[in-house]
C-alpha cells in the first residue's frame, strides 16, 4: 500500500481530471526553476519566502542564500540567514513557499520586492515532479482522487450551486498541483467562516459549537443571531476554555462542555498545547473526557458547526440522533483529510438525504474549506 501511495502521490494530475485545467509553466520560468535547482551560476542568489516544511524541502539547494521573514527576530534558520524582504538583493530569485493560508498576500509581497524573478513551490513541483517533495496535503489528495475518482465526481454533481462547484474546482486544483493560480480569486476571510446567507439563521437558534477554541465562532454567532436560544460549547482544552469564557462574558445561555465530542464516551489522549489545532492524538500529553452530542445535548438542535482537526466523522457519529430527528443546519470542516470531502458528505446524506449541499473556502491556501448541509 505504501508503494502505491508513493507512486500515486508522485504522479502529477492529468489535465482534464474532474474538469481541472493545468497551467503550463512558461519556458522562461521552466528554465529558471531548472537553473535554481541545479545551482547554476547564471542566476543570482535564491531566497525562500516563508519558514515552513516547504521551504525546508528546498533549503538544501546550492543557490539558496537565505530565508525571508519580515516578522522574525531570529538571525538564522536551518543553517541559512533570515532576512527581511527589503534586504534581499534585487538580482535575486524569490521562491514563494507559503501554501497554507495567506498565499496571495505572500505572493504580492514577493512581487513588491522588485527582484529578478518570483517563482513558487508549485513551479518546482510541475517542472521537477520527481525531484521535489510533494506536500502532505497534496500527496494525500492525489492518492484519494486517484482511488475514488467516481466519488469525487458524484460530490461535484451533488453541489447545490455553481459557486460551490467553482470552489471545489479551485480548491481541488490547488491541492493537486500547488499552483496558486487556482486560488487567486480567494481571500482570507475568517469572520465569514460558518455564516453564509443561505443558512437562513434567525431567532431561536440552538447552536452547537464543536471545537469552540477561544470562543471566536460563538461570539460571531451571537452577534449575527442576537435572539438565539442557547449555545452548547464543546472544548476540551482548559486553556482554550478559559479564554473562551473571558471572551464570552456577558452572553447568556452558553453551556460549556469541557469534553471532546466523539462517537462514544470515555477517556482520550489530547494535544492541548496547539491552540486552534489542538486535537485528539496518541502522543497527546493530556487525558480528557469524551462524550457524544446526542448524550450531552437534550435540546432540539438547529445549527451545528464542527472544526475539530480531522475528528469530525467521530463527532458526527455521536450526533446521529440529532441529525436524524432535528434536521439541523450543518457547517463541517472538510479540509483536514481529502477523504473528508466525500466521506462526510456520504455519511450525513446517508442519515438525511434531504439536505442541500454547499461548499465555501475561507483562505488563500489549502486550509479552511467548509461543507454546508442546509435542510431542503
Amino acid at each position: 500500500m505504501s508503494e502505491n501511495r508513493h507512486a500515486n502521490a508522485a504522479t502529477p494530475p492529468k489535465d482534464g481530471l474532474l474538469g481541472l485545467k493545468i497551467r503550463e509553466v512558461d519556458p522562461e520560468t521552466r528554465q529558471l526553476v531548472e537553473q535554481v535547482h541545479a545551482g547554476s551560476a547564471d542566476v543570482g542568489p535564491t531566497y525562500l519566502l516563508g519558514r515552513n516544511e516547504h521551504s525546508q524541502a528546498l533549503i538544501g539547494l546550492p543557490g539558496v542564500a537565505g530565508v525571508i521573514d519580515d516578522f522574525c527576530s531570529d538571525a538564522e534558520w536551518q543553517g541559512k540567514p533570515v532576512v527581511r524582504g527589503e534586504d534581499v538583493p534585487k538580482e535575486s530569485i524569490v521562491v514563494n513557499c507559503v501554501l497554507m493560508a495567506r498565499n496571495n498576500l505572500a505572493l504580492a509581497r514577493a512581487k513588491e520586492l522588485g527582484v529578478r524573478a518570483v517563482l513558487s513551490y508549485g513551479d518546482f513541483l510541475q517542472v521537477l515532479p520527481d525531484a521535489v517533495e510533494v506536500p502532505g496535503f497534496s500527496a494525500d489528495t492525489r492518492v484519494d482522487v486517484a482511488e475514488y475518482l467516481e466519488s469525487w465526481q458524484e460530490l461535484r454533481n451533488s453541489l447545490a450551486d455553481e459557486e460551490s462547484k467553482a470552489v471545489l474546482d479551485q480548491v481541488l486544483g490547488f491541492r493537486l498541483t500547488c499552483d496558486q493560480s487556482h486560488l487567486e480569486s480567494q481571500t482570507y476571510r475568517p469572520k465569514e467562516q460558518y455564516f453564509e446567507d443561505f443558512l437562513g439563521l434567525g431567532a431561536g437558534e440552538v447552536f452547537v459549537d464543536c471545537g469552540g477554541f477561544d470562543g471566536d465562532t460563538t461570539e460571531e454567532f451571537c452577534k449575527r443571531c442576537p435572539e438565539y436560544d442557547s449555545v452548547y460549547f464543546f472544548e476540551p482544552s482548559e486553556t482554550n476554555l478559559k479564554k473562551a469564557k473571558e471572551r464570552l462574558t456577558g452572553l447568556s445561555n452558553i453551556n460549556y462542555v469541557k469534553e471532546i465530542a466523539s462517537d462514544k464516551s470515555g477517556t482520550m489522549c489530547f494535544d492541548a498545547d496547539s491552540g486552534s489545532a489542538s486535537a485528539v492524538s496518541d502522543s497527546g500529553t493530556e487525558e480528557v473526557q469524551a462524550t457524544t452530542i446526542d448524550e450531552r445535548v437534550e435540546a432540539k438542535v438547529s445549527f451545528v458547526k464542527m472544526d475539530i482537526e480531522g475528528w469530525e466523522i467521530n463527532a458526527l457519529t455521536g450526533c446521529r440522533r440529532h441529525i436524524a430527528e432535528d434536521h439541523p443546519k450543518l457547517a463541517i470542516a472538510v479540509y483536514h483529510h481529502p477523504s473528508d470531502f466525500r466521506v462526510l458528505k456520504d455519511y450525513i446524506l446517508g442519515i438525511r438525504p434531504d439536505y442541500k449541499l454547499y461548499l465555501r473556502h475561507y483562505t488563500e491556501g489549502w486550509t479552511e474549506t467548509v461543507m454546508y448541509f442546509v435542510p431542503a
